[in-house]
C-alpha cells in the first residue's frame, strides 16, 4: 500500500469516526441534531464519499485530497458558527425554531436553508461536553484532523513513486 493510499484510508477512518460518533449521540444518547449539526454531518459525509471515490479510482490524483480539504473547511465553518452561537449571552441567542424534520415539511425551502446555514437558538445549546468541549468543538477537532490527513495524502500523492 502506498503512502497516498494509507493517508486516504486514515482520512476515511476520520470521516467514518465523525459520522459514527454523530449517529451514536443521536440514537444512543437521544440528542437530536440541530440544523448546524446536520450541515456538519453533511460535509463529513461529502468528504468521506470523496475518499471512497478516490480509493475506487486513483488516490494519487491530487484533486481528491483537495476536495476533502475543501469539504472539511466548509464543515469546520459550520462548527465555528455553532461555537459562536454557543458563546453568545442568553439574551443575544436567536429564537429557537421547530425541529428540522418539521421545518422541511412545513417551511419554504429558503427558510430551511437559512436555518441550516445560520442556525437557530437550538444550535446555541451545548448539550453534552467532554473535557469542557461541546460536540461542535469536537466536530471542529475532527474537521482539523481530516484537513491534516488529507494534506498529508495530497503531499504523498505528489511524491514520485
Amino acid at each position: 500500500m502506498s503512502a497516498a493510499e494509507r493517508f486516504a484510508v486514515l482520512t476515511l477512518l476520520a470521516a467514518g469516526g465523525l459520522a459514527a460518533g454523530a449517529q451514536l449521540f443521536e440514537h444512543g444518547a437521544g440528542l437530536d441534531p440541530c440544523p448546524l449539526c446536520v450541515m456538519q454531518r453533511l460535509w463529513v459525509l461529502i468528504g468521506g464519499l470523496v475518499v471512497v471515490v478516490a480509493l475506487g479510482d486513483t488516490v494519487s490524483r491530487g484533486i481528491y485530497p483537495l476536495l476533502v480539504i475543501t469539504s472539511a473547511i466548509v464543515g469546520a465553518g459550520f462548527s465555528v458558527r455553532q461555537l459562536y452561537l454557543q458563546s453568545l449571552p442568553p439574551e443575544e441567542v436567536p429564537a429557537c425554531g421547530p425541529d428540522l424534520a418539521y421545518m422541511i415539511d412545513a417551511f419554504p425551502f429558503a427558510d430551511v436553508l437559512r436555518a441550516m446555514t445560520f442556525g437557530t437558538g437550538n444550535c446555541a445549546e451545548a448539550g453534552w461536553t467532554l473535557f469542557g468541549l461541546s460536540l461542535a468543538a469536537w466536530a471542529l477537532v475532527g474537521f482539523a484532523a481530516m484537513i491534516g490527513l488529507a494534506g498529508l495524502w495530497w503531499r504523498a500523492a505528489r511524491m514520485p513513486h
